[in-house]
């Protein structure tokens, strides 16, 4: 069972026990955490599509650690005016354990079907053409 959910603005597939990380939360390491945007969630083949979340689904999970990101250098140059600029940036994320994935109303979300190809009957009045003499 997985389900594609949003935090803090962006869409993460998740299964339980998974740890993943997110832009920084607020809260301190092992607080508990509810997120109610559930985007997609398969439950044993069964896909429910929510419109735009799934109703009544729920993943809970845990803040297991507040870290920061690799620096990034962002530098900026000009050739032939002697200008150049250095600067960084390092990302605040959080690490996350997914600890349960609760589905009440799997049965009323919209279920993702293939569409079956049907083929059409030719037409049955041939087609008249007219020939140069």
């Amino acid at each position: 069972m997985y389900a594609i959910v949003e935090i803090a603005g962006q869409q993460f597939k998740v299964e339980k026990e998974d740890e993943i990380f997110v832009h920084r939360l607020e809260g301190e390491p092992g607080t508990k955490i509810e997120i109610n945007e559930v985007l997609l969630i398969d439950h044993d083949g069964k896909i429910s599509i929510g419109t735009p979340h799934v109703e009544g689904t729920k993943i809970t999970g845990k803040i297991l650690e507040h870290a920061r990101g690799d620096k990034v250098i962002v530098f900026k140059k000009k050739r032939r005016k002697g200008f150049q600029k250095e600067t960084g940036h390092r990302q605040d994320f959080s690490k996350i354990l997914i600890e349960k994935i609760t589905i009440k109303g799997a049965a009323r979300g919209k279920t993702a079907k293939k569409e079956a190809v049907t083929k059409e009957a030719p037409d049955p009045s041939p087609i008249q053409t007219k020939e140069k003499v």
